[in-house]
């Protein structure tokens, strides 16, 4: 037996039969199918209204149109930008999050498809023979063992009066969103990160070329205090302070090596390669920190890719409820069959061996003792959750990029008052030990400006970084269309929109 062939087109058209023989089943489609593109039991979605400030409160006064452009080119370091586009292209977490989309499509295709008479084929062959008693032999020439063949076309279409279909794939369409914008936070994550470890990366290396001078200047000090020891120009005192200052000094460098280590192992699984050595490109000193990306707190709402995660996750449950109301209501299945059967293979396709039936389904709840209503329930409270979700997600964005604004704005200023900090200890340094070398001050003196000049010039090494990845944590709170950037660079297209009013694939 075949089941009807039955053609789908944008909702609101005519069905048009398989066959020509039922034109009563042809016109009841066509009305119920107008029927179905017009229910829908999902409550109307709009936009949550957000209590929103009127600016950010730290914001700079100098600020540029850089959010939808590559921001890190900004720094200047043509090492850091072959860096990140390794990163886009071989990053693990990358490919995951674009495969995690990819199965979000497919579950939108199946979602969907069920809008959409479901058509197959099939096809048996039997031989059966029969004992030589009862029946059998009472008929005389019936044929033993007996041939049946058989060759069929079917389809299957549940209608979609209330909404339940539309409302899943509308469901599954949003999540399948949330799940692009899961990929593209990944994109704005890994970028930042790459920026902010190198950037580290470049002032763990200043910090310890400040240790290797440092460290070489005090045994300098060393070699010449025990020279002057030897000849009874200095105490043994002084020659034991300036060793212990050395070696003060030394200790530093396998701790700051040992961070640059791991520094460059955790950057290299951001490339996606095994652990290994990084390439350097400017020193701190000579990159230079972004402008910060002008904008006003509602752009956050379309540029940050958690915000609009939400914000799908929230129209995703929006559906759902629709999806579940529509429970109440029966639902209502058309199936059909054309075919032949004969017992013979080569009469199969003759006309006097062609079949065919078609039928219809209703089948709808009476008393369900709350499996309905408890679907219903749990389906508004998930919005009711979501909703809550994605206010909270708006909250902790503002105040994200408040504290990136506040935290470079503080750091800069932390930064000058080191540097002068810096100056005033090295003069003093120098001034110390012009007066311990005229017999003026004791040795503690020197050592004392030492202890506070050594520490300080590290401060001032990590303070340039930081003032450079607060720029980039900037960039990674405010979104911006830069992640689109990221993404032709690795030569990915954005995915399809809701294509609910069009045919599906017919595989």
């Amino acid at each position: 037996m075949a089941h009807t062939q039955l053609q789908g087109g944008r909702r609101g058209k005519t069905i048009r039969a398989g066959f020509a023989r039922i034109p009563r089943l042809r016109l009841g489609l066509a009305g119920v199918v107008f029927i179905t593109g017009c229910t829908t039991l999902a409550p109307q979605y709009e936009r949550p209204e957000i209590d929103m400030p009127a600016s950010f409160r730290f914001e700079p006064a100098a600020v540029a149109a850089t959010a939808d452009t590559a921001w890190w080119q900004q720094f200047g370091d043509p090492v850091l930008d072959e860096l990140i586009a390794t990163a886009l292209a071989n990053n693990y977490s990358v490919e995951i999050a674009a495969a995690n989309v990819e199965q979000a499509l497919g579950i939108v295709t199946q979602t969907r498809s069920a809008l959409y008479p479901q058509l197959g084929y099939g096809a048996s062959g039997e031989e059966l023979r029969s004992p030589d008693t009862g029946l059998t032999a009472a008929i005389p020439n019936l044929p033993n063992p007996q041939d049946t063949y058989q060759a069929f076309l079917s389809a299957s279409w549940e209608l979609d009066l209330w909404g339940r279909i539309r409302n899943l794939s509308e469901a599954a369409q949003a999540s399948m969103l949330a799940t692009e914008e899961a990929r593209r936070g990944v994109i704005l994550t890994l970028v930042s990160s790459v920026a902010d470890s190198y950037i580290s990366l470049r002032g763990l290396d200043e910090q310890l070329a400040v240790s290797k001078e440092t460290l070489k200047a005090y045994g300098e000090f060393v070699r010449l205090y025990e020279l002057q020891y030897k000849y009874g120009q200095s105490s043994l005192m002084t020659v034991v302070q300036a060793q212990s200052q050395y070696e003060t000094a030394a200790t530093q460098i396998p701790q700051i090596e040992s961070r640059i280590a791991q520094l460059e192992n955790a950057l290299s699984v951001l490339l996606g390669s095994n652990p290994g050595e990084i390439p350097r490109g400017k020193p701190i000193s000579e990159m230079i920190a972004p402008v910060a990306p002008a904008g006003l707190p509602s752009t956050l709402l379309e540029r940050r890719p958690d915000l609009l995660q939400a914000e799908q996750a929230l129209i995703a449950s929006n559906a759902q409820i629709g999806a579940a109301k529509a429970l109440y209501f029966p639902t209502i299945s058309l199936t059909g069959a054309l075919g032949s059967t004969s017992s013979s293979l080569s009469d199969l396709f003759e006309g006097s061996t062609r079949t065919w039936n078609y039928a219809g389904q209703v089948v709808g709840p009476i008393f369900t003792f709350g499996a309905v209503s408890g679907q219903v329930a749990q389906a508004e409270a998930a919005q009711r959750a979501a909703l809550a979700s994605y206010k909270l997600a708006v909250q902790n964005a503002f105040a994200d990029v408040d504290n990136a604004f506040v935290s470079n704005q503080k750091i800069g200023q932390q930064l000058d008052a080191q540097k002068r900090l810096v100056k005033a200890l090295a003069e003093y340094e120098r001034l110390a030990r012009l007066q311990y070398d005229g017999g003026y001050v004791p040795y503690s003196t020197v050592l004392q400006a030492q202890q506070a000049l050594f520490p300080a010039e590290l401060t001032l090494a990590a303070l340039r970084a930081s003032v450079l990845t607060s720029s980039a944590d900037i960039y990674r709170a405010m979104g911006g269309g830069w992640i689109n950037e990221a993404d032709k660079m690795i030569g990915r297209a954005p995915p399809p929109v809701d294509q609910a009013d069009g045919p599906p694939p017919l595989f």
